[in-house]
Order: C-alpha cells, then structure tokens, then sequence
C-alpha cells in the first residue's frame, strides 16, 4: 500500500513563496506529531515509505473547512493552520490544512481533484 500527507493551502490569501512554505512546513509537523499521539496506524509505513507529501490548493476556508469534515469522516488525521499574524496576514488567520498521513486511496478521496500548487 502506498501512503501520503495532503497540505492544503488557501490560494484566496496570497501568501508569499516563503510564508506558503513556512505553513505548509507547520500543517507537516502537526498532522505528524497528532498521527504519533493518536497512534496513527500508517504512520510508520509511510515514513518507511519516503514521507510523501503533496501540496494543493483550495480557493477559500469554506473549502477548507469541507475537506476537513470530508478527511475526519474517513478516519483520517487533520490540522488546520492559524497563523500567529506577525507578518502577513492578521493573527488567527487559517492559512492552510494538514491532512494524513493515510493511504493514498483514503487520502484521494478527499483531495484528489484539487490542482497542485
């Protein structure tokens, strides 16, 4: 079985290059750190694997908050992203979605027809 981590980002925001990775890098550890403490059954093969992570993007937070409820509904381990507001946009700012890491079948449905970044 193949695994992955979808990082789902707001493309309504504008976000600069640097500030994109930055968040994409915060939905990562997250969706990481909640897989270890909740026990996340794939966690393991998908570091085995190679981590694969793929970044997409979402037009809005309405968006955003549809692919949440869609990803937990299918067992899956999510983290949206505020942002601390110290530079771009004002604190508190969603600025993008963890999701998984699970299989990718599991993961697909969730996001697989959203354009890559």
């Amino acid at each position: 079985m193949k695994y992955k981590m979808v990082i789902v980002i707001r493309e309504d925001l504008g976000l600069s290059c640097g500030k994109t990775a930055v968040q994409v890098a915060h939905a990562a550890v997250e969706c990481t750190l909640r897989s270890k403490k909740g026990k996340n059954p794939w966690l393991d093969d998908w570091i085995k694997e190679g981590q694969k992570k793929v970044v997409v993007k979402a037009k809005s937070l309405k968006e955003l908050y549809e692919l949440e409820f869609k990803a937990k509904n299918l067992g899956l381990i999510t983290a949206l992203i505020r942002d601390a507001g110290l530079t771009e946009v004002p604190p508190g700012t969603i600025t993008c979605l963890g999701i998984g890491p699970g299989p990718e079948e599991l993961v697909n449905k969730v996001t697989g027809s959203l354009p890559l970044l």
